[in-house]
């Protein structure tokens, strides 16, 4: 059999220990949407449009790294792998950049916010691409990707969880530094993580003799895609609207839900624990349902969920509790399923051009969710300031300013998530599209010398080019 036919699936066990850098990466998630930016503003001084400006500033730039590491990880070539060593360089740039962050003192300069966030964002893109990028070469199938896929998010979550345990379990024991306490579980299982994933998995070998060199009209043609950019639209709005929530959310349950600051953490937990059963289950329903309807039900019952948790009672935990997990649960599916579905666009991508493009498709990926959340944070920080709100513990607010938190917080998340959802409309790449991608791919594939030989992406001829026209569903 050719080396290039698709690799055996993971173990479990295998599976579990891959998706390990899912630890480090579900707690930044949570940490630095929903923490961090609340306690520069509201702890440590920093004025609320300011703290907006900084994280939107620095995502702004960082976006500019990701093409390029997305190019430079598709041309690598080293004894380690293509993508272990990235990932290997990533960690300790994410762990030190963590310490600073979370470790930062009343009085600190958005100089510092800046300088420590860039470092922050650029370590945590070279391990999330290396890490999503690896992933698409261990499953050519398509419900395999949605298993492996799945696994990662189910560390991811229970990352998120993890840390988001740690400000409950110090103020239990009566110490403060809610904060400081998640920035060490990041500095420690950082490269927990990665050393998951090095030492239980090896990397396939790639599918091109030759180093792959591309300039940024490839990325163009990739924007252009049918298929690629209906995702890259579902994700910006995908990504946005959890985003805009995570950004005014412990601002919206302190001070219009008249929830304590513990009890909102207790909630948010619940939240992000849902995930665990829902990357699971969500993973499954794909399988039957097909990923692009799935995540079409998800945002629909989303934003539902969202609506109807506004119009109970303040201050209710048991009331509020369903509501929280139900969203939850649903909202794992928008990051999985995207990802997975990048996956198979790269399959058809492969078939019509003979060129390996996922890490160039990942780094498009990555660069959209960093720009929602560029503009989650600063849209959702400037508006918040623009209606007087202050976000400072024990700050005395205006019943305007209260309202205006109520509409930022509801209207921003339930208008994107459904508009990404409703991307999806019509969508052709479905399983059975891909099915017949993957035959014809491996069936090129094993007719090739050893290693598969296809077109280098400078290369000016080109394969004989198998146009994909989706058939109508």
């Amino acid at each position: 059999m050719s080396k290039s036919a698709a690799p055996k699936g993971l173990s479990f066990l295998g599976a579990l220990a891959f998706a390990g850098p899912g630890l480090p990466m579900g707690a930044f998630a949570v940490a630095l949407a929903v923490y961090l930016p609340n306690h520069y503003a509201s702890r440590l001084g920093l004025p609320l449009a300011i703290v907006g400006a900084a994280f939107m500033g620095v995502r702004l730039i960082d976006i500019m790294f990701d093409p390029a590491i997305g190019l430079l990880m598709d041309r690598s070539r080293t004894p380690l792998g293509r993508y272990r060593l990235w990932m290997v360089a990533g960690a300790p740039i994410f762990a030190f950049a963590a310490y600073q962050l979370f470790m930062a003192q009343a009085g600190v300069s958005a100089a510092y916010l800046v300088g420590w966030l860039l470092a922050f964002y650029i370590g945590y893109s070279i391990i999330l691409l290396s890490h999503i990028s690896w992933a698409s070469t261990l499953a050519r199938d398509y419900h395999e990707r949605s298993r492996i896929f799945g696994f990662i998010q189910v560390v991811s979550v229970a990352g998120a969880t993890a840390v988001l345990l740690i400000p409950a379990l110090m103020a239990k024991a009566g110490h403060g530094g809610g904060v400081e306490g998640m920035g060490w579980f990041l500095v420690a299982v950082t490269p927990l993580g990665v050393l998951m994933a090095l030492a239980r998995t090896r990397e396939p070998p790639p599918l091109s003799a030759q180093a792959e060199h591309f300039t940024l009209k490839d990325y163009w043609e990739m924007i252009v895609r049918p298929d690629m950019r209906r995702i890259i639209v579902a994700d910006f709005c995908l990504a946005l609207g959890p985003g805009w929530m995570s950004a005014s959310y412990l601002f919206y349950f302190r001070d219009v839900r008249g929830f304590t600051i513990e009890g909102a953490s207790q909630l948010l937990l619940l939240y992000v624990a849902a995930g665990l059963i829902g990357a699971a289950v969500l993973s499954r329903v794909a399988v039957w349902l097909g990923k692009h309807r799935t995540l079409m039900l998800a945002s629909t019952g989303y934003s539902l969920g969202l609506v109807v948790m506004t119009t109970l009672p303040k201050g209710s935990f048991a009331l509020t509790a369903p509501f929280m997990f139900l969203m939850g649960f649903l909202a794992t599916s928008f990051t999985l399923l995207d990802r997975a579905m990048v996956a198979d666009v790269s399959d058809a991508v492969r078939l019509e051009t003979g060129k390996q493009r996922i890490g160039v498709l990942y780094a498009l990926i990555t660069s959209v969710q960093k720009v929602a959340g560029a503009l989650s944070i600063f849209v959702t920080f400037k508006i918040l300031s623009l209606v007087g709100y202050d976000p400072k513990a024990g700050a005395i607010n205006t019943p305007d300013a209260i309202h205006g938190l109520s509409l930022v917080y509801l209207i921003g998340p339930v208008v994107f998530v459904m508009l990404g959802g409703a991307c999806y409309f019509g969508y052709k790449l479905d399983a059975k599209k891909h099915a017949q991608i993957r035959a014809e791919l491996e069936a090129r594939d094993a007719l090739a010398p050893e290693p598969a030989v296809l077109e280098t992406l400078s290369s000016a001829a080109g394969l004989p080019s198998t146009a994909i026209e989706p058939e109508p569903t």
